[in-house]
């Protein structure tokens, strides 16, 4: 039977960053296990690539903050580039209330460091992306080094890194179980056959809660479908124009390499929550809102053959489940990002690899993300829009 010192399951670019900085830190025994027939056949190839600070939480602005940090030195470390590019993000709000939230939270992201942030009028929101449609708003939030990454660029860079220094992946490789020793996990058991662990790292994404199920951990990670729309080429919006989100509308859209991606965000109506289909219904829903707020979309087609679902991993509060799974000494979790994985994942493979490596997290307080704290009753305070 083949012994690695680390097995992670999942490929994706939660995984590969976990290898690659294990790797960095001297950890090569590192085996890396995707079911996916090819890397980024999972959530991260369908990832619309959204980078932010402006979060409504503390522990959320940090692992931002920490992973833009690492997104600059990414080319440098990795040898690659991320494709990070700061064309903002713009928030936008319809009620008082709602901007008064956005406010708190700005107050909060300037406390930690995130200076960039700034409260907008409806008319320079409208400076901000001269194609929105300002009826109804009362202003918002702006903030330029927000903007966008690749990540699909981000994990083949970090997974060429890491087998550069001998990590190894295989895809079309399934894991079935485990088996444990005293509490422990001796080995994985996939469709090719047992493999021994020293440790081993849940990073399996939306399939997280069924993966920990097999070594008799149950976490509270779930998937949650995410539709995409995308135009036909369209010159009417330019290429860096800020990710712009009305929020009460649950409405944002992007361009991306001369198409625009429209998402709004609805609740799926469907039996399997790991169908990743196209709802025919949705369609039209999201075209309706971007008719609404950018009145120059009324002239895009839609391509439908390019539209697409996706699967968000959620977990109660909307944060990342970070470090040592109750109860089985040598598993390790990186879970339930809810839809930041691709963007956090910098900072989540150092946290984790530190986690792993040295007892502790030293290069930030991890403690808020125990996946402890649901049992515990000390879940984060989600923000409803941030």
């Amino acid at each position: 039977m083949e012994s690695y010192d680390v097995v992670i399951v999942g490929g994706g670019v939660i995984g590969a960053s976990v290898a690659w900085h294990l790797a960095a830190r001297g950890c090569t025994r590192v085996l890396v296990l995707d079911a996916g027939a090819e890397a980024g056949a999972g959530s991260t190839g369908r990832a619309t690539g959204g980078f932010r600070v402006q979060f409504g939480s503390e522990p959320n602005v940090r692992l931002s903050l920490l992973s833009r940090d690492k997104m600059l030195r990414f080319a440098d470390e990795v040898g690659a580039d991320p494709g990070y590019r700061p064309c903002g993000y713009l928030f936008l709000a319809e009620r008082e209330e709602t901007l008064a939230a956005l406010l708190e939270a700005q107050a909060m992201q300037h406390a930690l460091g995130a200076t960039e942030p700034r409260r907008v009028s409806v008319d320079e929101a409208r400076e901000v992306n001269p194609a929105i449609s300002v009826d109804g708003l009362v202003g918002g939030v702006h903030c330029p080094t927000d903007g966008f990454i690749r990540p699909l660029q981000m994990l083949a860079g970090y997974a060429d890194a890491a087998r550069r220094l001998g990590v190894r992946f295989e895809y079309g490789t399934a894991v079935q179980g485990f088996r444990l020793d005293d509490g422990k996990i001796a080995a994985v058991r996939t469709n090719r056959g047992e493999v021994a662990a020293g440790v081993v790292v849940n990073a399996a994404g939306a399939w997280a809660g069924a993966v920990a199920v097999m070594a008799g951990v149950e976490i509270p990670v779930w998937p949650l479908r995410r539709q995409v729309a995308f135009t036909e080429p369209f010159d009417g919006l330019p290429e860096c124009m800020p990710l712009t989100a009305f929020l009460e509308a649950e409405f944002h859209l992007r361009v991306r390499d001369g198409r625009v991606l429209l998402l709004w965000s609805d609740q799926p109506n469907t039996s399997d929550p790991f169908d990743t289909t196209l709802d025919p219904d949705w369609l039209p829903q999201v075209v309706a809102r971007a008719h609404r707020w950018v009145p120059c979309l009324r002239d895009a087609r839609i391509d439908r053959e390019r539209c697409v679902a996706g699967l968000y991993e959620m977990s109660p509060d909307r944060h990342v489940l970070l470090g040592a799974a109750p109860g089985v000494e040598n598993l390790f979790l990186a879970n339930g990002s809810s839809g930041h994985g691709v963007m956090h994942s910098p900072a989540l493979g150092q946290l984790l690899s530190e986690i792993i490596l040295d007892g502790a997290s030293s290069s930030m307080d991890v403690h808020p993300l125990r996946p402890s704290r649901f049992a515990e009753g000390q879940p984060n305070a989600a923000s409803e829009f941030l």
